[in-house]
């Protein structure tokens, strides 16, 4: 466990904290005036290792002692700060990060962090690694989770959920969304499928896979058969087929590792969560009833009402993802994303 201090007077800001990886979704804005909640569950830190996110800095400017990049928490994570309402930036609804960091430390007022809040963002407060340090704590820090233990706790995401519109109350018969977080996986996932397929086409298992990738794997990938075969594989999955060239598999929510098989194979990463509904799409099954329920009464809630938009990739996930891995150096993958604007306007 950790806390975070400020690195002029050492007053502590933050509650103490675990690390977790960080959210494939953490950068991500979704939607036009939509209410995004909160990013971090409580108690958890992740840090941003790469060369983007609100502080913006250069790695040549980042800290030395283990938050290389900027750290983000939950709000109510935050101790000893004070709003900055000057810095509010260029958002329309709340803070986006924009003018800089805008909550300072209340005992010395030094800026130490941005606080984010607007429409289509993710709710999260980001520390700036130049103005804050981590310093360890007494405390049990529960280790991560096994695949089988993830798979007991069964926390999947749902592909499609409500969204309320900004500074609106939730209503019944509010526009039902794919899930953000399915978006931005599609996005990752999708980069990493581009550079398995080797320039091939590439197939996927129909349901929600197909839903995700197929409009996209048709459009950049050319016809050419025979089709490189991506299947979905992991903890408490059965052996792949030998003609299987990609997997599909989960990262672990706690260390950011990705699941590997004996074999070696080409290995496409999606959050666990995403990944847990893609090979168990199935609601649970009834559970019994609590609160105002009678005992003995079996819940049965409907399904989710359809989503009628057709599902629409992550485009900036894509391309950060896309921009990390040195593969897309490759000078047929170059040729492949180099004019994706057509397709970015076409919705996939």
């Amino acid at each position: 466990m950790y806390v975070f201090v400020c690195r002029r007077c050492d007053a502590e800001l933050t509650a103490p904290l675990a690390q977790v990886a960080l959210p494939v979704h953490a950068h991500q804005a979704y939607g036009n005036g939509l209410q995004l909640p909160v990013l971090m569950e409580s108690g958890t830190f992740a840090v941003e290792r790469g060369p983007w996110g609100p502080p913006w800095r250069r790695r040549a400017e980042t800290a030395p002692d283990g938050a290389d990049g900027p750290v983000v928490i939950a709000p109510g994570d935050v101790r000893g700060t004070v709003l900055l309402p000057e810095r509010r930036g260029g958002a329309c609804c709340g803070f986006d990060g924009s003018g800089g960091p805008n909550l300072a430390c209340v005992a010395c007022g030094l800026p130490v962090a941005s606080r984010i809040d607007d429409c289509s963002l993710w709710q999260a407060v980001w520390l700036d690694p130049a103005a804050v340090r981590r310093l360890p704590v007494e405390g049990a820090d529960a280790g991560p989770a096994s695949w089988a233990d993830l798979l007991a706790e069964g926390r999947g995401v749902p592909p499609s959920e409500p969204i309320a519109s900004w500074g609106e109350p939730f209503r019944a018969g509010d526009r039902w969304h794919w899930s953000p977080q399915w978006v931005a996986a599609a996005g990752q996932a999708l980069a990493h499928l581009l550079v398995a397929s080797e320039g091939r086409a590439v197939t996927v298992p129909d349901g929600m896979a197909a839903t995700m990738f197929r409009r996209a794997l048709d459009a950049l990938l050319p016809p050419a058969r025979p089709a490189r075969r991506a299947v979905l594989a992991g903890p408490g999955r059965p052996a792949p087929d030998a003609d299987a060239a990609i997997l599909l598999v989960p990262s672990h929510p706690r260390t950011g590792e990705t699941w590997a098989p004996a074999a070696p194979a080409h290995l496409v990463p999606l959050p666990f969560g995403v990944w847990l509904r893609l090979v168990l799409p199935e609601s649970p099954p009834p559970v019994p009833g609590s609160g105002p329920l009678a005992g003995g009464i079996l819940r049965d809630d409907p399904p989710a009402p359809p989503v009628h938009d057709a599902f629409r990739i992550d485009w900036q996930v894509f391309q950060r993802t896309l921009d990390r891995l040195p593969a897309a150096r490759a000078p047929w993958l170059r040729e492949i994303t180099g004019n994706l604007t057509p397709h970015v306007r076409a919705g996939l």
